[in-house]
């Protein structure tokens, strides 16, 4: 086998999960002779890192083993740390950087791509293993396309990655909403109020489908503005049905109604992505206004990307290294490990400009009850939705 030398990163937001990914890569890597080198906070650290510098050296670069990975499945979060950097749209030249001519885009930003390479060659790479969504894999297939030999791995709570069904994080996400939920319905049902549970998804409303999916709630998810009233009647209704006189409802963080625009804030991210307001709060006021009832909101966005993975996400995560390791050693790369049609397969990396993978509205959310559709699954993946 060729490759010598693998280089592994996670960038983005955590997830459970990634810590198995990275030991897996590492103990494969040790039985096939190879040596793994753990980039530390995701792409920032082929972009500031100065390897000249010990001190430098130390915060960015990281030798991986089978003893100081052994035991870093067991918990959440990434062993690695992460960040939001786009090496192809940096606002600023970071210190080891100034004063060097890089590329420039008419918006002011410097693409130092030639830097990243650079490191990579000093590193003597052979292949990066690059763990992401959307925004991470997009410059994976930049590099790769440059001439570093990337393989990715698709992680995300909100599921949106396109060429895969599933994602690392997703499984963990829908447990935890899930477990919050169910706790909390005996507060919602002792005040007789109305709760609102807001979680992730600025473009796909995966992660609120499916949580109302195994919770039997109502959801509002990106992909479908629903009507306000007719959402306010539905609580209403759900509420006098209910023994206990409450009702539930789920929102994605990019959901809408009809007349309504979520609004954002602070400084976009190295993505362009600024931060949302809660439109959790938001429909906490409609409600209030139009029907003077009492809610409880609750935030579960940061608590579902935290804690150890489920059964799912470990075996998924381990499963998704395995493959990473064989394509490595079959020369191959500019792929993505991916399940495709239930089955897991090397897909290739998604191209950037088709943006995030959606739910599909007509197959699998009512617009008239605003909630999952529960028929005609049969035939379907495991994770009723296809790539």
């Amino acid at each position: 086998m060729a490759a010598k030398r693998i280089g592994i990163l996670t960038g983005g937001g955590d997830v459970p999960g990634l810590n198995s990914v990275i030991k897996t890569v590492v103990y494969r890597g040790s039985e096939i002779g190879c040596e793994v080198v753990g980039i530390r906070r995701g792409w920032e650290g082929l972009t500031h890192v100065n390897l000249q510098d010990p001190a430098s050296r130390a915060r960015y670069i990281l030798p991986l083993n089978r003893e100081n990975t052994r035991t870093i499945d067991r918990t959440g979060g990434t062993y690695l740390h992460s960040s939001r950097t786009n090496p192809s749209k940096m606002k600023k030249l970071p210190p080891v950087l100034a004063g060097q001519s890089f590329e420039q885009s008419a918006k002011g930003t410097y693409d130092v791509t030639a830097a990243v390479k650079k490191n990579i060659e000093t590193l003597a790479l052979d292949y990066l293993v690059a763990i992401g969504g959307d925004d991470t894999l997009s410059y994976a297939a930049a590099l790769d396309r440059a001439g570093m030999r990337v393989v990715a791995v698709p992680k995300t709570m909100d599921n949106d990655v396109r060429n895969t069904e599933y994602c690392i994080g997703f499984s963990t996400a829908i447990t935890r909403a899930m477990d919050a939920i169910e706790r909390q319905r005996t507060t919602v049902g002792s005040h007789e109020r109305i709760g609102v549970f807001r979680v992730f998804g600025r473009d796909a409303g995966y992660t609120a489908l499916y949580t109302a999916y195994v919770t039997s709630v109502r959801c509002c998810i990106p992909e479908y503005k629903v009507d306000l009233k007719k959402l306010i009647d539905l609580l209403m209704n759900d509420k006098r049905n209910n023994p206990s006189n409450y009702s539930l409802v789920i929102l994605s963080e990019g959901a809408e109604w009809q007349g309504y625009q979520v609004k954002e804030y602070g400084e976009p991210d190295a993505f362009g992505h600024r931060k949302k307001m809660s439109v959790a709060e938001d429909l906490s006021g409609e409600i209030k206004a139009a029907t003077g009832e009492e809610t409880i909101v609750s935030d579960l966005t940061y608590d579902l990307r935290s804690g150890s993975p489920d059964f799912v996400d470990r075996m998924v995560a381990t499963t998704f290294a395995g493959m990473a390791m064989d394509a490595i050693e079959q020369g191959k790369h500019g792929l993505m490990t991916a399940i495709n049609g239930g089955c897991y397969v090397m897909a290739t990396i998604p191209d950037p400009k088709l943006g995030p993978r959606r739910v599909d509205i007509e197959t699998m959310y009512n617009t008239d009850r605003y909630r999952p559709n529960y028929q005609s699954k049969v035939s379907l993946p495991i994770f009723l939705t296809r790539s």
